[in-house]
C-alpha cells in the first residue's frame, strides 16, 4: 500500500470530470462494496487498490461510526460476517475493530484491517480514485460531510442520498460536494432543482431494475449525468443476467444510451470488455481524468 505523501494526484474538480464524461460518452464503472473478490473483502484499502490496479476508479463504499465516534469503512450492523470479530458495530470501539482482521466473501481470513474513513478519503486522494460514500445508520451525512471537509477531500467524494429529504439536507450541508439523488419524473426533477439541487454537482440515480435510455438522454440533454445500478442478490441482479450468455452487449447498450456511471457487482469482468465498453471507459480515464494513453 502507498503510505501518505506518496505520489499525490494533482486534484481534479469533479462536476467537471462528470460534464467531460458524458460530453465524451465516456462511461465510469463504480465497484460494488469497493469491488470484493477472491482473497480481497469488501471495504478494505487493499480491495480498493486491486480494483485501481485494474483500472478502475470509481468505488462504492459503506461509512458506518463505531461507539467512540470514529468513522469506518463497514456494511453490516454486526461484524461477524467480514471480520474476525462479533457483535454490532455500534457496541464496539475502534480500537477493539482496528484489531480484526477481514473476511472474504467466501469466508477466508486475509491480514487486511478494517479502514478508517480518513485512510479510504487519503488513499483516493494519493489515487486520483473516487469514492461513493454509502451513510450507514449509525452516523450522520454531517459526519461524513466533516471528515471529507477536513480531510480536503470534496473533489474525491459523490455522497449518495436515498430520498428527497436526504437530498435536500446534502446539498444544504455540503453544496460543494456532488450526490446521487433519486430524480422520478421531469416534474420531480424540476421540483428538486427549484428546491435547492445543483444540476452540475447531481448525478441521478435511476435504479437498478429497468435501465431507462429516455430518461438518460433527457437528463444529458440538460447538463445532467445518470447513474444505474446492475448490482443486487446473486441470481437476480441484472449483472448475472446481463454475464449468462458472456455477451456484455446490455451494458453496451448503457453507454449508447448515455448512461455516466454504472455501479456493479461485476467490475472486473467490465473492465476486461473490450469494444465499445472499452472505448468508453478509456475516454473517461484519459479524456476526463487526465490519465495516460492506454
Amino acid at each position: 500500500m502507498q503510505e501518505a505523501g506518496e505520489n499525490v494526484r494533482a486534484p481534479f474538480d469533479l462536476p467537471a470530470v462528470f460534464d467531460c464524461v458524458r460530453e465524451e460518452g465516456g462511461l465510469l464503472i463504480a465497484a460494488h462494496r469497493g469491488g470484493p473478490t477472491k482473497g480481497f473483502p469488501e471495504n478494505t484499502l487493499e480491495t480498493l487498490q486491486n480494483g485501481f490496479d485494474h483500472g478502475i476508479r470509481v468505488f462504492e463504499v459503506d461509512v458506518a461510526q463505531t461507539r467512540d465516534g470514529t468513522l469506518i469503512l463497514m456494511h453490516d450492523r454486526t461484524l461477524g460476517r467480514t471480520t474476525t470479530g462479533s457483535g454490532p458495530v455500534s457496541d464496539s470501539d475502534w480500537d477493539e475493530i482496528g484489531k480484526l482482521d477481514t473476511v472474504d466473501n467466501d469466508g477466508l481470513v486475509t491480514p487486511y484491517a478494517v479502514p478508517t474513513l480518513h485512510e479510504a478519503l487519503l488513499w483516493a486522494m494519493r489515487t486520483g480514485a473516487i469514492l461513493e460514500l454509502d451513510r450507514k445508520e449509525t452516523t450522520s451525512f454531517r459526519n461524513i460531510v466533516q471528515a471529507v471537509q477536513g480531510a480536503g477531500a470534496e473533489n474525491n467524494v459523490i455522497l449518495i442520498t436515498y430520498n428527497d429529504v436526504e437530498a435536500l439536507h446534502v446539498s444544504n450541508i455540503a453544496p460543494e460536494m456532488m450526490m446521487t439523488a433519486g430524480i422520478g419524473g421531469r416534474a420531480h426533477e424540476a421540483d428538486m432543482l427549484a428546491r435547492g439541487l445543483d444540476a452540475d454537482r447531481l448525478i441521478a440515480w435511476t435504479g437498478t431494475e429497468r435501465p431507462s435510455p429516455g430518461k438518460w438522454r433527457g437528463l444529458a440533454s440538460k447538463g445532467i449525468e445518470s447513474a444505474f445500478g446492475t448490482l443486487g442478490r446473486a441470481g437476480e441482479r441484472l449483472d448475472d443476467q446481463y454475464w449468462a450468455d458472456g455477451d456484455p452487449s446490455e451494458y453496451e447498450a448503457f453507454v449508447e444510451d448515455g448512461l455516466v456511471l454504472l455501479a456493479t457487482d461485476a467490475p472486473y469482468r467490465l473492465s476486461k470488455a473490450g469494444g465499445i465498453i472499452r472505448r468508453a471507459v478509456d475516454a473517461a480515464r484519459t479524456r476526463c481524468l487526465g490519465e495516460p494513453g492506454q
